[in-house]
């Protein structure tokens, strides 16, 4: 009997897609609390636990085992781009920028992977991806100047190089992980196994290793949790069920809106309509990339991952 279903695809899709809408929110908040690399680490090591978790449930550590034999030097490389460097560089990208800068240009990442699947994948940019890049950096451009393009007035000039920074290793990532022999839980937790001691080690070389607060362990269980850990498991839940796959995918193009609404009433960060004018024309360039015929199998593999 098939276990596909359309209507708990929908479901598992929806709250993947509601929990994926307030990190942005959560991020700022824990950042209160905690340093980036204090919240990295306390983040990842959730986000291992759970990940061990869900292994354990599945059954998949002999995966795990594997991965690591067959591919060593890869799954270090991986590793160190997720959870390591990627989240460092988005954290101090949060650290300073407003929510509504930060997560909206690091959307931006579907965007690069076009432009890195050149190299990577020796794949062709088409004159389609072309003029979906130039719109969606124009909007990313947009967001960051508040509107402001002549005066080319930022926030926090290294805040926006730092979160497009943060798209090179996302859209990087999920291209190489293409190449994982393992099973995405499987070979996700050994990305955290990698990168985790990896950062708990760079926290304590630079003295932070201290005690947290009850609300920066909080917020950082929070972040390890539901962006990556419980988020990764309803949406992986959710492609699975469904019966068609587009309708669950489409529901992703919510996230960044509905985002901003928690960052408008728990931040209290007055959205700029500015803010607006850029995510619609991200949005627009990444929908017209992406159903300008047959999409590759980078994009393919990336798209459940389309969350911030």
């Amino acid at each position: 009997m098939s276990d596909k279903n359309q209507s708990r695809a929908m479901l598992l899709g929806g709250l993947a897609v509601f929990l994926w809408s307030t990190v942005a929110t959560a991020f700022k908040l824990a950042l209160e609390w905690l340093s980036p690399l204090q919240l990295l680490a306390w983040a990842s090591l959730f986000s291992t636990l759970f990940l061990m978790g869900a292994v354990s449930w599945q059954k998949q550590w002999g995966a795990v085992g594997h991965f690591f034999r067959q591919q060593p030097l890869f799954a270090l490389l991986l590793g160190v781009i997720n959870p390591a460097v990627y989240y460092l560089v988005l954290f101090r990208a949060y650290d300073l920028l407003p929510a509504q800068q930060a997560q909206t240009i690091n959307y931006t990442w579907a965007l690069t992977l076009s432009l890195l699947a050149v190299p990577f994948l020796k794949q062709p940019l088409r004159r389609r991806d072309m003029i979906a890049l130039a719109g969606g950096y124009f909007g990313a451009l947009i967001i960051a100047t508040r509107g402001n393009l002549l005066a080319l007035d930022f926030d926090s000039i290294e805040g926006v190089v730092l979160a497009m920074v943060s798209t090179l290793f996302w859209a990087m990532y999920w291209i190489l992980n293409t190449r994982a022999t393992a099973p995405a839980t499987a070979s996700l937790l050994a990305c955290f196994l990698v990168g985790t001691p990896l950062v708990w080690g760079l926290m304590a070389w630079q003295g932070e290793l201290v005690a947290p607060t009850w609300q920066g362990l909080a917020g950082a269980a929070y972040v390890g949790l539901f962006e990556m850990g419980v988020t990764f498991m309803l949406w992986l839940g959710a492609m699975r069920s469904a019966v068609h796959v587009s309708r669950v995918s489409n529901l992703i193009f919510l996230s960044p809106f509905l985002s901003l609404v928690f960052i408008r009433y728990f931040l209290n960060e007055p959205i700029a309509p500015a803010t607006f004018i850029g995510l619609a024309m991200i949005i627009c360039a990444v929908i017209y990339q992406q159903r300008g015929g047959s999409e590759d199998a980078a994009v393919e593999t990336a798209e459940p991952q389309n969350q911030r």
